[in-house]
């Protein structure tokens, strides 16, 4: 059986934009989140991971699925499924220690991200959600 990368990913859209980051030693944004740990769920691994990230703390009471998908790594690489949830956050957005830059991506920046990442913007866009 392939390897799968299991992962849960913040969707948070302002103006038509979606926040990515770009991990320290990476030449790859992505959209904020990670892998899951030990037998964390959906809601636990996307808390610890935005406050590892970007400093703030998920309101777990404003969490929404966005959608699930699935997409190869790379061509001989495993696949990825990411869980993708949408939230209010308290606290101020900031770059932790393990992450080199943050950016507001639109559509046309759908190339700077993961193939796993492009499906997600391919339906925000067709939604009316990224511009």
């Amino acid at each position: 059986m392939a390897e799968l990368i299991d992962t849960v990913a913040w969707v948070l859209l302002e103006g038509g934009r979606i926040l990515c980051a770009r991990p320290r030693g990476k030449d790859v944004f992505y959209i904020p989140g990670g892998k899951r740990e030990g037998d964390e769920t959906d809601l636990q691994t996307l808390t610890r991971e935005v406050a590892e990230e970007l400093t703030v703390a998920i309101r777990p009471d404003t969490v929404a699925h966005v959608g699930t998908y699935h997409a190869d790594a790379h061509p001989s690489g495993p696949t990825v499924r990411m869980a993708c949830y949408r939230a209010d956050y308290t606290g101020a957005l900031a770059a932790s220690s393990e992450i080199e830059d943050v950016e507001w991506f639109g559509y046309a920046d759908r190339d700077r991200v993961p193939p796993v990442d492009q499906l997600l913007f391919d339906d925000l866009h067709r939604d009316g959600h990224l511009h």
